[in-house]
This record gives C-alpha cells, structure tokens and sequence, in this order.
C-alpha cells in the first residue's frame, strides 16, 4: 500500500515526492509517461557528450530564498545570468529593449535619460489595457511592437497578440540602461551537473519508487495507495468533459556542429524572418568545455506535448469548469502547470509545490521543509549545500514589463 501515487515526475510532483518521503515517511509510488524524470526540465548528454536540454532551454532564477535553498539540498550551483539577443532589421541587439537596443537599432547616441525621453515619444497610451499589442504599444510604440513582438508573438502562439491576453507580454521589462540581463532575480544560477542529476538526487529515497514508461491509469486501479498527487492536464483527468483547453506545443530541432562557439550570445531570438523563434547553443548555459557545440532550434506549433496554457478570457472560462470539478475531487491535489492551466516558471512550480505540501499537513510552508535524519545533500554527495545568490551589482533601471516568452 502507497500512501500517495504521484502522477508526473517533473518539478511539482518530484518536489512533492521528495517532502512526502523525507519530510513525512510516507510511502510513494511516482510515475511518468515518459522515459525520464525531470519533466521538461530533463537534460542528457547528447552523441558528442554534450550536456543539453531535450525540451529547450531552462534557465533557473528565482527572488525566493527559501526556493533556493530547499534545491541546494540536491544541487551545487554554477553561477548564471541570461543574456538574450534579437535578430532584427539585420542586427543582433539586446532583448529586453535597453539603451543599446535603442542605439543600435537607430543609429544613436542616446543616454539614459534621453532613452526615456525617446519612448515617451513613440509611445502611444492606452485608456484601457486589454490585450497584450495594447501593453507593448503603450510603452514603446507601434514600430518597436512591429520590430519585435508582433510576429514574435503569432509564431509562438498562433494568435496576433490583439487576441491575447494582457499577460503575455508582461514579463520581460523595458530598460533605459545597459542592463542586458534577461532576468534581474536575486538568485541565478544552473544545477552544477545539470537538473537531471537533481532530480536524481531529490527522489533518492527508499520510500519513493519511480514507474516510467507509466500511464498511471494503467495502475491506479491494480496499485493501493491513499491519495493521488495529479500534475498533468486537468481537461485530461476529467477525460474533456467541458472540452479541451487549448494548449501550444513546441517542436525541437537538435544540432552539433563542429566548431566550439556557434552563436554570439546563449539564445538569439528571430522574431520576423525565420519559421522559429529562438536558437539556443547549451554551452553558454552549462558552462562545459568541448570542441564541439549544440544548438536547438524551436518551432511553436499547435499540436504535441502541452507546454503553454493560451490565457484568454475564453480559455479561463473552461478552466474555471475544470477547476470547480478538481476543488470537488476528494483525495486527489492538482498541482503545476497543467493541473492548473497556468504558466510557471521553474521556481513558482517549486513554491506551490512546498505550499501544496504545507497545506496536507497543516503546517507552516518553513516548517514544511525540515528534514528527517539529516538527509540533506547535494550533487556531488558530499552533504554541503551550495549556496549561490548572483551578484546584485547591476542596477536595473526600467520601466513597466513587457515580454517576449
């Protein structure tokens, strides 16, 4: 008898795992339908022994200390900040638009103030925020819209960002300095030996069994257990009873080349003249030596594995359906992306995960990450945890978010 089949051994159902083994020693049954653990986080070493990432590129930040150092138990860190570029007008320049970008672009000199100035006067406000052309036009203009989000925007959802949801350019900020970071959290770093390994070392406990290759309705009738801790499309669980809620898909084009750098910078954005939306080369992102190189190439699509809820007004109706089933659903929690038809970033999953944890057993979300026996560990076994926040010397000047995802 198991005291709880976790259904998805990503982030949300490998951290729940993890608690519920060592934090409570209960007895755990995780399956996943794929090969691997890790969910879309999974990284291998590829042909060449090129460490990379089959679903894409997945760069760890986070605000959260207590995020931090819940991971650090099962990783040390290599230190990262993300840099992103954009291939526009037959230029690479910095994306979030900073002050180079500007200048580049251009064909300027502008400082910072004069930078403010500048879009001020492109500009064009918006009495009413609705959608996510209304969010960018209002903060840069029509014309840097066009440049860089707009098409950006349709390859990656299938939709004309005048149909979307505000939310989706929300993310990213504009910047009137030279910051070229792509995110501004306190703590940026990678797993030291990848997020496989992490994940590897997070489920390494006797009360935990892994079934891969598992549909878990193959097993939830034969195999006892208590509760059920679901991670996977909610519309699914409910076998679409309100119809399907539209997800986007992604499709990956692997590479190695033989030279040892391939691009300028880890991700370079194509928004206008190719059919994908970004090339990432790893190497930049794990910080591994080797002759060689591997890049990813990726093309948005509609059909495939779920990766993207669509945030618009129709979409959270249906999930509202859903939701109203699951909250109704005694002994099953529904946690992550899919299992609430909403985007997360890595760290998010990890916070709503322990607070999923905290909430089964009435404790505080701190006092839920106590461990047992002293099992704290990290990945290279020696029992220190590494913490790595990333240096807060570059000051980040910006104005309201817009985002390019």
């Amino acid at each position: 008898m198991f005291d709880y089949l976790i259904v998805g051994a990503g982030f949300a159902g490998s951290v729940l795992a993890e608690r519920l083994a060592r934090g409570s020693n209960k007895k755990v049954l995780l399956c996943d339908k794929r090969p691997h653990i890790g969910g879309n986080a999974y990284d291998n070493y590829n042909e060449a022994g090129i460490l990379v990432h089959k679903y894409g590129p997945h760069i760890f930040h986070t605000n959260s200390r207590e995020v931090f150092e819940y991971l650090s138990r099962f990783t040390e860190w290599r230190s990262y900040q993300h840099r992103v570029r954009a291939s526009v007008d037959g230029q690479i320049v910095p994306i979030p638009i900073n002050l180079d970008t500007i200048n580049t672009l251009y064909g300027l000199s502008l400082t910072s103030f004069e930078v403010e100035e500048f879009y001020k006067k492109v500009a064009e406000p918006k009495e009413r925020i609705k959608t996510s052309e209304d969010v960018v036009v209002s903060q840069v203009g029509r014309e840097l819209y066009e440049k860089f989000f707009r098409n950006y925007t349709r390859k990656q959802w299938g939709l004309d960002p005048s149909e979307l949801d505000s939310s989706v350019t929300s993310r990213i900020p504009t910047r009137t300095n030279r910051d070229d970071r792509y995110f501004t959290d306190t703590y940026q770093a990678m797993p030291l030996h990848g997020y496989t390994r992490m994940f590897e070392n997070m489920l390494d406990h006797p009360n935990i069994k892994v079934l891969l290759n598992c549909d878990y309705r193959e097993v939830e009738k034969d195999i006892p257990f208590r509760e059920m801790v679901y991670t996977g499309p909610v519309d699914a669980y409910f076998d679409y009873r309100y119809g399907k809620l539209p997800y986007r898909s992604l499709e990956f084009k692997h590479e190695t080349h033989n030279v040892g750098v391939y691009q300028s910078a880890p991700v370079i954005n194509y928004p206008n003249e190719h059919l994908y939306t970004r090339v990432t080369e790893f190497k930049y992102l794990t910080g591994q030596e080797h002759s060689k190189t591997s890049i990813v190439y990726e093309f948005p699509q509609s059909e495939g594995d779920p990766y993207y809820p669509v945030p618009r007004k129709e979409n959270a109706t249906i999930y509202a359906n859903y939701k109203a089933l699951a909250d109704s659903t005694p002994g099953v929690h529904f946690v992550g992306r899919l299992a609430t038809y909403k985007y997360y970033n890595m760290d998010q999953i990890v916070a709503q995960a322990l607070t999923v944890y905290s909430k089964m057993h009435s404790v505080k979300r701190k006092d839920a990450l106590v461990m047992v026996s002293g099992l704290t560990r990290s990945g290279n076994g020696n029992g220190k945890a590494h913490h790595l926040p990333s240096p807060a010397s570059q000051p980040t000047t910006q104005r309201q978010p817009i985002t390019q995802t």
